[in-house]
């Protein structure tokens, strides 16, 4: 029996509850997956807050060994934009975590990335879940590396409608001219937008039978629990795994459906700055930029998702 070939990733997000599943994801699917650095940005709540977040999970599932380090305060040309009415004041807010017992590395997150790229013998994926500003800026200082980058599957987005305005996903909005910065660099881009992550939610009954699994499968329920507290004051039916989709998708993207297109970001609106705008019948001529996922089989989604956090189990 063949192996399977395990794929490299960068973690780069602002943790979020979302984005702390994601990362409890891609620690489940060891076999799939191999971690080789975890990068921080400000968005969901400040620099120092999701840097510490990522510090106190990495502790939570073991991954101390992994190198954590932080990026830009603030997005290449605006002030930041924090989302503490999802997320709450620590960007985490729900369960206490474990202190943390791994150190925030020397290097910043460009350095970081810059290096696991150079040492790699194959090409690596980096997985971003927050504003672009970290992949951005790395695309910025080291254009030599793009060729050793497979794809960037980020959260981000959204064809259709946005979730912070009318017309803009709030991780875009955040930072438009690094998202443009990475659609426009020809690297393969898999974006997970609102038009998937809004039907990829875990219904309060689906995560109840993660409560008192395992410690980590428990933080997950009560994660789910505190997320869940504005998103039903806006009419949801469950809690919305946005971030998952982009580690998911690497695993099983047998469970989406997926567009490629052309794909521009709107940096100068005064109504849709933050917009990503599809080209949906070649009108510029452009080769398809991104692979935009569409649709998924939910119920597929939940069952791997719950899987994965059962696998923490100490007999698993």
């Amino acid at each position: 029996m063949n192996q399977i070939k395990k794929k490299a990733i960068i973690l780069d997000g602002d943790p979020g509850h979302d984005d702390a599943i994601a990362f409890v994801l891609a620690a489940a699917f060891k076999d799939y997956l191999d971690i080789k650095a975890i990068t921080a940005c400000g968005g969901n709540q400040t620099l120092a807050k999701t840097t510490l977040n990522y510090r106190k999970i990495a502790t939570l599932l073991g991954l101390t060994n992994i190198p954590i380090a932080a990026g830009r305060e603030k997005p290449l040309q605006a002030d930041l934009v924090i989302a503490p009415n999802y997320h709450g004041e620590s960007g985490l807010d729900g369960p206490k975590l474990p202190d943390p017992e791994v150190e925030l590395s020397e290097l910043s997150a460009v350095e970081l990335m810059a290096n696991v790229l150079r040492e790699s013998d194959e090409k690596v994926t980096i997985v971003a879940t927050g504003p672009q500003t970290n992949v951005a800026s790395l695309l910025l200082a080291h254009p030599e590396l793009k060729d050793k980058i497979e794809a960037i599957s980020i959260m981000g987005g959204g064809l259709e409608h946005g979730n912070w305005t009318s017309t803009a996903e709030f991780n875009i909005i955040v930072d438009p001219e690094s998202a443009d910065i990475e659609f426009r660099s020809g690297v393969p881009v898999i974006m997970a937008g609102l038009d998937v992550t809004e039907k990829a939610y875990i219904l309060p009954s689906e995560w109840d039978v993660l409560r008192g699994d395992n410690e980590v499968a428990d933080i997950v329920a009560q994660w789910c629990d505190f997320f869940y507290i504005h998103l039903k004051e806006l009419g949801w039916p469950g809690a919305l795994m946005h971030d998952p989709c982009s580690i998911m998708v690497l695993v099983h993207p047998e469970i989406f459906v997926s567009k490629d297109l052309y794909v521009q970001i709107d940096t100068k609106g005064e109504f849709t700055r933050g917009a990503t705008v599809p080209d949906y019948h070649g009108l510029l001529g452009q080769k398809p930029n991104c692979k935009c996922l569409l649709d998924v089989d939910r119920e597929l989604f939940v069952k791997y998702l719950i899987e994965a956090c059962q696998s923490f189990r100490k007999d698993a």
